[in-house]
């Protein structure tokens, strides 16, 4: 089975709007920047060895802010996995991808808050 990280984009995209509040002209930027961000995420997010020989799959939301040069502030776990070995490769993951693409200028709040949706599946 190959491991596929599905609903990325499409959660990621929703969550960041809500929280940044980008409008017209200004969710263009906004659009691609979260594109950037879903883009390295899925780079980086790794399917645990064990988890797939187990055939482990979970989904996860976390909560993070960001710094406006892109660096992670703080992230919290809203909603876990309900596997130790894939919550376990939540912070590992926040390392990999921090620091994130700077946001665009016209996002203009000292931090940005959204919910990253995160899930392990197995095809």
């Amino acid at each position: 089975m190959r491991p596929s990280f599905k609903g990325l984009i499409l959660g990621l995209t929703a969550g960041v709007v809500m929280a940044a509040g980008a409008t017209g002209a200004n969710a263009a930027d906004a659009t691609s920047w979260k594109r950037s961000i879903a883009k390295v995420v899925a780079q980086k997010q790794v399917y645990p060895r064990s988890a797939l020989r187990r055939e482990i799959e979970g989904s996860a939301r976390v909560k993070v802010t960001i710094a406006r040069d892109g660096t992670i502030a703080n992230f919290e776990m809203l909603e876990d996995t309900g596997h130790e070995v894939l919550d376990r490769e939540v912070p590992k993951l926040m390392e990999r991808i921090n620091p994130l693409p700077t946001p665009p200028s016209d996002l203009s709040d000292a931090e940005l808050t959204f919910i990253l949706p995160l899930s392990w599946v197995l095809r």
